[in-house]
């Protein structure tokens, strides 16, 4: 498995807003804010179906809703259900590890240093494939109601796709889990 080296990482999270087209107007932030390596913004742990440690970089109050970034560390195979944001588009930058993606019609295999994007409206599922823990970076713009989505998901200690959570949270389901076989 290969590993990002940092400069690597800062170049990719430098250049994030501007593969969304959002200007940094609209992200703007009053304040400097800085997460260490391997830490978390508010410093909590959160767990996401037991097998995804999540930790946030950007907070949607950083950047006054227009922006949500988070780590994850994917400890097992598998993701989510197939699902859509009504109001966000979905970055992700694969750190560590590989990793399955259907966006659309679109099959994609990403490895360390890759990165997608996935609009908004546009139905899309991904796994982690890997056979040791991978690392994933993921960001929503504008941020929404994603924060709370993982605030929630965090809060339930056997999280399985609820379909309440998403609509909620201006998400969808609309399919199932990538096949992994």
């Amino acid at each position: 498995m290969r590993n990002m080296d940092r400069r690597t990482f800062l170049e990719a999270a430098a250049t994030f807003p501007i593969a969304l087209g959002q200007s940094s107007a609209l992200q703007r932030s009053d304040r400097v804010v800085h997460v260490e390596h391997g830490a978390d913004r508010f410093n909590q742990q959160r767990t996401i179906a037991g097998a995804n440690q999540i930790a946030y970089k950007v907070s949607s109050r950083d950047t006054n809703g227009g922006l949500f970034v988070f780590e994850q560390v994917s400890l097992r195979k598998g993701g989510p259900p197939r699902h859509l944001h009504h109001n966000q588009e979905e970055w992700f930058y694969v750190m560590e590890g590989e990793y399955v993606f259907e966006v659309g019609e679109e099959r994609i295999r990403l490895g360390p240093g890759d990165s997608l994007l996935a609009p908004r409206r546009v139905p899309h599922v991904w796994a982690y494939v890997g056979e040791m823990p991978g690392k994933i970076l993921i960001g929503f713009q504008p941020a929404g109601k994603m924060e709370t989505f993982f605030e929630e998901a965090a809060k339930i200690s056997d999280f399985a796709a609820d379909e309440k959570l998403y609509r909620a949270c201006e998400m969808e389901i609309v399919g199932p889990p990538l096949s992994l076989g």
